[in-house]
This record gives structure tokens, sequence and C-alpha cells, in this order.
């Protein structure tokens, strides 16, 4: 008798928890059908996809041999939940410049860092944007990856018409849905790499806005504006589905610079190629934050920041994808501090603006400014 009633129980509370699970998953699989989660590439897409020498085995491959993970995940895990900086985060508002934009729009050369691997720049007369994430968050889930106090300086409302906008690769911190969203009308032309383009069209782009190629594509944008879509070392995804997007950098030569888009990208070969090919550069922006032992080969060490720099041979590094979110177990302020070392120490000219701050192209500033020791 006993033995019934404990199997009863047992039955009872098993089919209470298989419900509880069942609901979890009609939930979360209802909320993965919002449109922010993009869309898969398919027909002609995905036919073109299949042609490119980076797409191996059903997905896109980098240059080398490039493990996410290099230590355990449990390691990795636990050191993300239980070993972060107590300064992951500033303790009050982040020091920022508010936004002049009449200034911005009124004088050619000039851009503007919005924080992490957002930047505006009006050069040669055009307006370009990068990488734009403005909605407060990097994160698909509610509340989550919150940017700093101080850090969100402007809002995707008084941001003007776009002429070029460039988006390295899919990840929630590059590529918001929010922003793109509201900046669907306003762009002229978004470049972006192969497979990327589902996602805006399934966001309300037209194929005429969207450019999207593979690397070493060269792209005539017009008025003495070339685009060439060049390689990087990292990953895509935004749903369960991963790498079948092309994550890039890009090389923009402009009637008066030569620039270097660095989007995200671990150490590698492909630098030192890129600086052979479409070098010497002007201004290199790199991404200088994030990283972590755990995913060395997908996020490049302060250090290695600087030596890409060399090997692009650019005259300046812009060190960027910092200061805004908490994505690694770092102090918010220790990147800005090891780059602007090794830069001292490699005598690699080097700006550091705070967000917000205009800065001049043709007046780069070449030391550091230490604005987060202030």
């Amino acid at each position: 008798m006993k033995t019934t009633k404990n199997i009863k129980r047992f039955l009872k509370i098993s089919t209470r928890i298989a419900l509880i699970i069942s609901v979890l998953i009609v939930i979360i699989a209802l909320y993965m059908m919002h449109p922010q989660f993009g869309k898969r590439p398919s027909g002609i897409r995905l036919e073109n996809i299949k042609q490119s020498a980076q797409f191996r085995d059903g997905k896109f491959q980098n240059t080398n041999d490039t493990p996410q993970v290099t230590q355990s995940l449990g390691v990795a895990l636990y050191d993300y939940l239980f070993n972060k900086s107590k300064d992951s985060k500033p303790k009050d508002s982040i020091p920022s410049v508010p936004i002049k934009w009449e200034e911005i729009l009124k004088k050619d050369n000039q851009m503007v860092w919005l924080g992490h691997s957002s930047y505006f720049l009006r050069i040669d007369g055009k307006n370009i944007l990068v990488d734009p994430v403005l909605s407060g968050s990097a994160s698909p889930i509610p509340g989550g990856t919150k940017a700093f106090n101080g850090s969100d300086i402007t809002s995707v409302e008084w941001l003007p018409k776009i002429d070029y906008l460039f988006i390295s690769h899919d990840h929630y911190d590059h590529m918001d849905y929010k922003t793109l969203k509201f900046l669907q009308p306003t762009v002229s032309k978004i470049i972006v790499g192969l497979g990327v383009g589902a996602h805006l069209e399934h966001w309300g782009y037209t194929t005429d806005q969207i450019i999207e190629k593979d690397w070493w594509d060269q792209v005539d944008l017009g008025d003495g504006f070339q685009a060439i879509v060049t390689p990087a070392r990292h990953f895509s995804g935004r749903s369960i589905w991963s790498a079948n997007t092309l994550w890039a950098s890009y090389v923009l030569k402009t009637p008066s610079f030569t620039l270097y888009l660095g989007g995200d990208s671990g150490y590698d070969t492909h630098f030192k190629e890129i600086g052979e090919k479409y070098g010497p550069f002007d201004l290199a922006i790199l991404e200088n934050g994030q990283y972590d032992l755990s995913w060395k080969y997908i996020h490049m060490m302060p250090e290695e920041v600087v030596q890409a720099t060399k090997d692009l041979n650019a005259k300046v590094l812009l060190p960027v994808h910092s200061s805004k979110f908490v994505l690694a177990n770092h102090s918010w302020y220790e990147p800005l501090d090891r780059v602007s070392a090794e830069a001292k120490k490699q005598n690699q000219g080097i700006t550091t603006p705070l967000i917000g701050q205009i800065i001049d192209l043709n007046n780069l500033d070449t030391e550091p400014t230490y604005w987060w020791k202030k």
C-alpha cells in the first residue's frame, strides 16, 4: 500500500515537472519567433553562400583553426560567473560628452565614438555608421547586458541620414534589432558579410539597400569611396544556429583617407595580409575589450591589438569594444590601461577619446588621454 502511494506521488510530481518543462519550452519557442532573432539564409542567398571558400561542412570557417573556448567549458563558465572583477562596471556614471550633432555635420572629416563598437564618421561629405547598438542593451533577453550609466549618450532618433552603414557580424552587441529597424528608412546602403542580409530583409530592408559580400570582395560605393570586405577571426550566430552568416572586417577608402574597420577578431595572419594589400592606414579601429584567456582566439588581448595595428601598417589606433557593456571578467578600465601601455612601449600612435567626443580625423591625437583614470 505504501509502495503504491509512493509511486502515485512520484508520478504526480513527475507529471507536474513535465508540465512545467513543457510550458517553458513553449514559452521559449514562442519568444524565439521574435524578429530580433533574425532569419536563416535560404534560397539563392544560401546557394551563393555555398560557393564561398569560407563555407565548409555546412558552416563558415576561419582561415586557421579557431577553437572558441581554450579551457574547458566548465572552467570558462565558472570564471565568467564567479571570477568577475569587482570593477567590471563603473561605480558611477562613465565619463562621456553629450554629442553635438550640428557641429559634426557642418564640418568634414570628423568622427565620434558611441561606446563599445559603435561609431559615426562624417567624412568627405558622407555619413558613415558602424555596428550601431543604441537601444541601451546588448542582449536579446529583456533587462540583460545593460549599457553603463553615462555611456548611452545619444538616441537612434537623433542620428542623421546614413549614406553607408557597415555591420561586422550578427552578434547582438554589434547588430541591434531595435536600432537597425528604426534606421531602415534613413539608410542608403548597408554593407554586410554573406548571409547577414537575411536578417535585414526580415527587418524590412530592401534588396537595393543591402550590399552583401564575401571576404576580399571590393565594392565601388561611388564618389571616390571604395569598401573591401576583409577577413576576421571570429564567429557568428543570433539564435540556436551558429556560423551560418559571415563575420568580417572592412577596408574603407575615401577621397582623403584609408581606414580599417576591424569588427571583432582574434589575432591572426590576416592583419599582416590586409596591411600588405591595402595599407598603410591613416586609422585602424580595432576591438580592445571583452577578452579572456578562455576565448583568446576569437578576441584579442590588448597587447595583440597593438601588434595587429603594426601588422596593418596603421599610423594611429583607435581601440573600441569597451566602456559600455560587461561581456567579460576584466575591469571596465583594464583594456584601455593595457593597450595604452603597450602602444607607448611599441611607439604606436593611439587615440583614446571619451564617448561622444568629436575626433578630428585631420589632426588625430597620438597619445593616450587616460580619461578613465580621472
